[in-house]
């Protein structure tokens, strides 16, 4: 097989939820449990931070890996999904996974996988687990699919586990309260294992509590430990104060996380490093501002918060849940500008009435379909987007409705692609 087409059976004949939703979902870990046995349990031996939550999680997982990185470890990455390329979901220090490893590990496997019927995100689980063996990787941190109990990541033992924090997302696997989608992602949580809680919930609060005692585990919740404050110092640079038990610890460190919602994610990251600290490994303060400075050339993150132009103020980000689109709009409101353009597509899979009752009602809409299967229909999102006083064009395509925003935005006003990762995918 050449990489091609290692790709194009991964991507398309394999059942996947990026791309058909439900039906590619596996809620067991039988099958992935059955592939690792057969590759020789590769995960075994492999030193992992695990990262569960609703949102945050591949900021956290990129803040983590840059400040390894920064302190001199190999560190491997599993992220997902991805917006241009499969090879997104794995790398080591911010390099994607080799065309060829794909190529020949698909090859030697594909008649395994075919008589398994093992799904696109355990088999590729697999290869993550597989290479980061093969390059022998000092740590990696490892971000689940969906969930935490029944997600495919979840045969590891890892040094530490992470739960940035709970929203209501994907409720039809994992419970439409917010107690019961803390229970499913708590199922990260191991026998005397430390893990770390982003966010302290009211509603959620007692549920790690009582998973964490049963498990022996030392539970931290960062939000107790820390606190992150980012500011702008003139206007662009954006800056990070950090205390510590309420005391300065790290302040006036440039970073290139520029909206104010990692905030939170740098506190949970920096708590888990702490965690990380106390077992052994060497991570200096100047570690950490590198890494804080540096954060996307150090480990490739995309998709957040991106600052594509000025003139008109150009943004993309995947924010596509209740939590997101919240954190999303607080950060918005901080701009000036004259008028929103707002290219906004969704999946059909989901109920996004609480979402669309968030957005923002004075904002010129462009409604699009992400060309995927999932992808909801344009004139159905229109009409319910409607309902909610959101009113604007439908577009055949993202591309079509993103260049139709540029065209009609005036170099004050700001262009806005969000709703869904797959939209902000198709403008990368």
């Amino acid at each position: 097989m050449t990489y091609i087409e290692a790709e194009t059976y991964l991507l398309e004949q394999l059942p996947m939820f990026q791309r058909i939703g439900a039906a590619a979902y596996k809620a067991d870990l039988t099958n992935i449990t059955a592939l690792c046995n057969y590759l020789g349990n590769p995960q075994h031996g492999l030193r992992c931070i695990h990262v569960a939550g609703t949102n945050g999680k591949g900021s956290v997982t990129h803040i983590i890996a840059a400040v390894l990185q920064s302190a001199g470890y190999s560190v491997g990455e599993f992220v997902s999904p991805h917006y241009k390329t499969y090879r997104e979901r794995i790398k080591i220090n911010g390099n994607y996974i080799e065309q060829d490893y794909i190529a020949d590990f698909v090859s030697q496997h594909k008649a395994y996988f075919e008589a398994s019927g093992a799904s696109f995100f355990e088999i590729t689980t697999a290869i993550m687990f597989a290479y980061f063996k093969h390059r022998q990787v000092d740590y990696c941190i490892i971000e689940t699919g969906l969930g935490g109990r029944l997600d495919s990541t979840n045969i590891i033992r890892p040094l530490l586990s992470v739960i940035t924090n709970i929203s209501y997302d994907h409720t039809q696997f994992l419970g439409d309260t917010l107690p019961l989608i803390a229970a499913e992602k708590a199922g990260i949580i191991k026998p005397d294992t430390p893990v770390v809680i982003g966010e302290t919930q009211a509603e959620t609060e007692a549920v790690f509590l009582a998973k964490a005692k049963e498990q022996n585990a030392t539970i931290t919740f960062a939000d107790r430990q820390l606190q992150t404050t980012l500011y702008s110092n003139t206007g662009s640079a954006t800056m990070a104060d950090i205390f510590l038990a309420d005391a300065p610890w790290l302040t006036q460190v440039p970073t290139d996380l520029s909206a104010a919602y990692q905030s939170k994610n740098v506190t949970t990251a920096l708590a888990a490093v702490l965690q990380l600290r106390s077992l052994g490994l060497t991570i200096s303060d100047e570690h950490i501002r590198t890494a804080l400075s540096n954060v996307g050339g150090l480990t490739n993150f995309i998709g957040r918060w991106m600052v594509r132009q000025q003139n008109p103020l150009v943004i993309f980000d995947s924010a596509h849940n209740e939590g997101g689109i919240r954190e999303l709009i607080a950060q918005l409101s901080t701009l000036t500008y004259h008028t929103l353009h707002f290219v906004y597509g969704s999946v059909a899979d989901k109920d996004i009435t609480p979402i669309l009752q968030l957005l923002p009602k004075q904002a010129t809409y462009y409604f699009c379909r992400p060309d995927i299967p999932r992808g909801k229909d344009v004139m159905l999102l229109q009409q319910e987007a409607a309902l909610q006083q959101l009113n604007g064009n439908a577009y055949n395509s993202v591309n079509e409705a993103y260049q139709a925003a540029l065209v009609n935005a005036t170099a004050d006003d700001c262009v806005l692609v969000a709703g869904s990762i797959f939209v902000v995918a198709e403008v990368l």
